[in-house]
């Protein structure tokens, strides 16, 4: 998937922006609801209080309506961590406009890849399963919760990039007909649970999901290959496209998390120490994993994890910001 790069207007404002020496004011922030986008949220939203003086504060949302509502309305001002490749139109139209900038490529340095993923039990039972079209040859291996006569196939909830891109992949591979049912979830949490429970049960399931994951640290699975060669025009006309009437067979490439900005925020002169810092940020899928199994033992918060982040590994988050803003975040902790 080709990066987005960043605006011409947005690179201008990056240059020399090393330090904040005034309030940058109103500032707001997406939080999805899965752990990695969750808890980057919450530690952008530390940082920028505590270490640049901003007024920073949290909206819930989700992938696609809060992508659109950037593009379409400027709000939020900033999205932690994205994957635009889910809503390629609506993106590339906003950056071309300068209503949304990608400040950020690698908001998680290895980028993320999503799939659907079966236990690796039953991928070790039968290694011949390595495909989704191999996987749907075997309806009676995956049983659906309610319906056991059907296969069962796990998605997110309806607002996930990833649930659309299920739907449209079920519709292309022709899996009502092959005896498989989808299986709605209604949220991340009822996804892990679902998850969970058929995993400690030793069950067969297939499931839409994606890494970095604590899920997938506690509960190993295997990634499906698509066995289809990836077309990026068919990705854009229909896959990711809901009311597409006739998907052809796609699956997802790893995708780069980025960080997205609206262009109102871009223009705003207290805004390039908030740039600056966002371009610098980064980690690595072993540090948010990491986090994430913190997250998921101590049944934290992403505020609690923000902290929990910052205390425990200053030697990464210390390179992301000037020293006096360091010093700030480390007097707030």
């Amino acid at each position: 998937m080709k990066r987005l790069l960043i605006s011409t207007v947005a690179a201008g404002a990056l240059l020399g922006a090393g330090s904040a020496h005034a309030a940058c004011g109103d500032i707001t922030l997406a939080v999805f609801s899965w752990q990695s986008a969750e808890a980057l949220a919450f530690v952008d939203q530390f940082i920028l209080k505590n270490g640049y003086g901003c007024n920073a504060s949290t909206i819930s949302g989700d992938t696609v309506p809060t992508i659109t509502s950037m593009a379409e309305k400027g709000q939020p001002d900033i999205i932690s961590e994205a994957t635009p490749s889910l809503l390629p139109d609506i993106v590339t139209k906003a950056i071309a406009d300068g209503r949304i900038v990608s400040v950020n490529p690698k908001a998680i340095v290895e980028g993320e890849v999503s799939g659907w993923y079966i236990p690796q039990y039953l991928a070790d039972q039968h290694p011949d399963i390595k495909t989704v079209a191999d996987a749907l040859r075997h309806p009676e291996l995956f049983p659906a919760p309610e319906n056991p006569a059907k296969g069962g196939v796990l998605q997110g909830p309806q607002g996930w990039g990833d649930t659309v891109v299920t739907a449209q992949l079920f519709k292309a591979m022709n899996a009502a007909d092959k005896g498989f049912v989808l299986v709605p979830t209604g949220s991340g949490a009822a996804l892990d649970g679902a998850i969970a429970k058929a995993y400690e049960r030793k069950q067969g399931f297939i499931a839409t999901y994606w890494s970095p994951t604590s899920l997938l640290q506690k509960y190993p699975m295997l990634r499906l290959e698509g066995g289809m060669p990836y077309d990026e025009a068919e990705w854009r006309r229909c896959t990711t496209v809901q009311s597409c009437p006739d998907p052809k067979p796609d699956y997802w490439q790893a995708v780069a998390d980025e960080t997205l900005v609206s262009g109102k925020l871009v223009k705003r002169e207290d805004a390039a120490p908030v740039l600056a810092y966002l371009k610098a940020r980064g980690w690595s899928t072993e540090a948010i994993g990491k986090l994430m199994l913190w997250m998921t033992e101590n049944q934290a918060t992403g505020t609690d994890a923000a902290k929990h982040f910052l205390k425990t590994q200053p030697e990464l988050w210390t390179k992301w910001v000037p020293a006096d803003v360091a010093t700030k975040i480390k007097a707030a902790l």
